[in-house]
């Protein structure tokens, strides 16, 4: 993944995970990350280790923020709030119930 690649999609995950979205200008998250990639851009005549593992630290913050973002949905499905039905629970998992002819 490219540098820009990852700063996009980094600002995405901030921008999902904010309680005002589409405000991620004023997030002081955004602006230290955009400080960073600036402070570690180089030119194509420049070969620069510092560089390398600014993409991959924004690598592992892209995998812990979506990878949050994803548990924090499943957390909410699945999480039970008490005792569920027979019902409910096949629907859950996905089976249907026998029905009984009358």
């Amino acid at each position: 993944m490219t540098a820009t690649k990852v700063l996009r999609s980094l600002l995405h995950e901030l921008r999902l995970a904010s309680q005002s979205p589409g405000k991620i200008k004023d997030s002081l998250a955004a602006r230290y990350i955009l400080a960073q990639y600036k402070k570690y851009e180089t030119t194509d005549q420049q070969l620069c280790k510092a560089r390398d593992e600014a993409i991959f630290l924004g690598q592992t913050y892209l995998t812990y923020l979506s990878s949050l973002r994803k548990y924090n949905e499943l957390y909410k499905e699945y999480h039970g709030s008490g005792e569920r039905t027979v019902k409910e629970t096949a629907d859950l998992v996905g089976f249907k119930l026998p029905t009984d002819p009358k």
